[in-house]
């Protein structure tokens, strides 16, 4: 079997894109609905509903753990993997987003009052990180699909 046959059949690895992409689907229909305006940015893009982190690390466990089982060394280290994805996503990534709309209010009012400063030519990404139900809703999605892969 070739390389690109083993990828192929790698059950673990499909889950795990599969889960990325589906999220990155859901998330760019999501912000289109509510904004009613399509952003090629979100298919590909950090931050929104459902995290694509937690769906691809997520999947990525569940598809180990079926594969492996529930006492083996690969599902523990794709469980710590995924916990220490999702922490990271609802914790740092999700201040510096809140960081980021702060700082380009900021820049707006300097602009606004007529200051000289210089000001970034681009606002800074204020999709960054998750709240606790985008992650909550992306572990979901991956667990969903890595248990579709698997029927």
């Amino acid at each position: 079997m070739n390389a690109w046959e083993q990828l192929c059949n790698n059950k673990i690895l499909i889950s795990a894109v599969t889960g990325w992409f589906t999220a990155q689907v859901l998330k760019t229909i999501i912000h289109l609905i509510i904004s009613r305006h399509f952003s090629a940015e979100r298919l590909i893009g950090s931050g929104g509903m459902p995290s694509s982190h937690s769906s691809t690390v997520c999947a990525l466990a569940a598809a180990t753990c079926i594969e492996y089982g529930l006492n083996s060394y690969e599902f523990a280290i794709a469980t710590t993997f995924a916990i220490v994805v999702m922490y990271d996503a609802m914790g740092v990534r999700r201040e510096t987003g809140k960081q980021a709309i702060i700082l380009n209010e900021m820049i707006n009012l300097f602009t606004d009052m007529g200051n000289s400063l210089k000001t970034p030519k681009e606002k800074l990404k204020e999709f960054v990180g998750h709240t606790p139900l985008q992650v909550l809703m992306g572990a979901i999605l991956g667990i969903l699909i890595a248990m579709l892969i698997y029927m």
